[in-house]
C-alpha cells in the first residue's frame, strides 16, 4: 500500500472544502429559481375555526395538505394564502402592527388584500386560497382569490 504525501491530503482537503462550498452557494440559487409549489392540497374544505374566534386584524394558521396556509381576517373580509414564502419556502406570518405579511426569514413582505410582493427578495405572490364562511365556520379550500 502506497503512502499519501502531507501535500496530496492537503490538496484532497482542499478539493473537499471547494466542493461543499460550491453546493452551499449553489443551493439557495437553485432554489430561489424553482420556489416551491403548493402540492398535495386536500381536496374537500379545510376547517380553521369558528367566525367569532378570528375578530379583525387576526390571523390564523393551519395544516393545509402538506404546507400550511394562512387565514386573515382583515378590515376588507376574511382572506388565505399558502403560508410559504415564494422566496426560500419559509413559513410567513401575520404582522398586526404593520398589517402585512411578512417572511421573517429574508425579510419579504406580503400584501394581505392579494398577498402580492410589498418589498423584499421573494420572487412571486404567495398561492391565494378561497376562505368562506358554511353555518358560523370558517373553511379554506384550493381555488382563486377569496
Amino acid at each position: 500500500m502506497s503512502e499519501i504525501s502531507r501535500r496530496d491530503f492537503l490538496k484532497l482537503l482542499q478539493g473537499a472544502g471547494a466542493l461543499l462550498g460550491v453546493s452551499v452557494v449553489a443551493t439557495p440559487v437553485v432554489a430561489y429559481f424553482y420556489p416551491p409549489k403548493l402540492e398535495e392540497v386536500p381536496s374537500e374544505p379545510v376547517l380553521v375555526c369558528a367566525e367569532s374566534e378570528l375578530p379583525v386584524g387576526e390571523s390564523k394558521t393551519i395544516k393545509f395538505g402538506r404546507y400550511p396556509a394562512i387565514v386573515i381576517q382583515t378590515t376588507n373580509g376574511l382572506k388565505a394564502y399558502s403560508a410559504v414564502c415564494t422566496h426560500f419556502a419559509c413559513i410567513v406570518k401575520w404582522n398586526n402592527a404593520s398589517g402585512e405579511i411578512d417572511c421573517p426569514c429574508h425579510e419579504g413582505y406580503f400584501s394581505p388584500d392579494d398577498g402580492s410582493v410589498l418589498h423584499g427578495p421573494p420572487p412571486a405572490p404567495l398561492t391565494p386560497l378561497i376562505a368562506e364562511v358554511v353555518g358560523g365556520q370558517i373553511y379554506v379550500k384550493v381555488g382563486g382569490e377569496s
